[in-house]
């Protein structure tokens, strides 16, 4: 067997590790949001049924009151994560475009200041441009999770010769998780990217992809 295929095969069993987990990460987050906020609303409507039968209307509209806004919340998370899986915006108006919908959607639910300097990203192939945004998605998403940041920094640069760097930055507590960190740099192999990352004493976090011309052109 040649180095190509051995090269070759590395490549694919990344690819699929890297998929498992998004799959094992996708689970996690249904299961903890849409499906335990629908088992919230499946009770409370029980609960209403309950009180119209007893005669108490003010206590079943009450009850339907808050289980309206716990759908409303679930509507939203599931509209969050099809846009994490496949955002409109990145099909229809690029890599930008799809990135500062992300960092609005971020600034208005967690009062974060997101800074943004990726126009260079929609000089990239369609590959490229999915496979990043779901890294900067990621990223942000971690970030976020770890709590007590106030900033995140995301850049796209071009670097001579084709290929383009990624950095996403944040001012929160370093991160230290190594299955984090592990899951970024499979996402990065499956583009076939050097991942690298920093944790900033005594506070803040930086992850960088560096996406060679062949990758960057997908």
């Amino acid at each position: 067997m040649t180095t190509s295929d051995n090269a070759e095969r590395a490549l694919l069993a990344e690819r699929i590790l890297a998929e498992q987990e998004e799959r094992r990460r996708l689970a996690e987050l249904i299961h903890d949001g849409p499906v335990q906020q629908l088992s919230a609303i499946t009770q409370m409507v029980d609960a209403a049924l309950d009180a119209v039968r007893a005669g108490e209307s003010a206590q079943a509209a009450e009850i339907l009151a808050r289980g309206l806004s716990i759908a409303r919340e679930a509507a939203q998370d599931l509209r969050s994560l099809c846009d994490d899986l496949e955002p409109r915006a990145l099909r229809e108006l690029g890599f930008a475009a799809a990135v500062s919908a992300l960092g609005r959607r971020v600034s208005a639910r967690r009062e974060i200041e997101v800074v943004l300097d990726v126009d260079h990203g929609d000089e990239l192939g369609e590959h490229a441009q999915t496979g990043l945004f779901q890294i900067v998605s990621d990223a942000i998403d971690q970030a976020v999770r770890r709590g007590a940041l106030t900033r995140i920094d995301v850049a796209v640069s071009p670097v001579e010769g084709g290929g383009a760097d990624l950095s996403v930055s944040d001012d929160g507590p370093p991160e230290r998780r190594s299955a984090v960190l592990e899951m970024l740099a499979e996402r990065a192999a499956t583009l076939n990217a050097r991942f690298t990352s920093e944790a900033r004493w005594p506070r803040g976090s930086a992850i960088r992809i560096e996406l060679p011309p062949s990758s960057a052109r997908r």
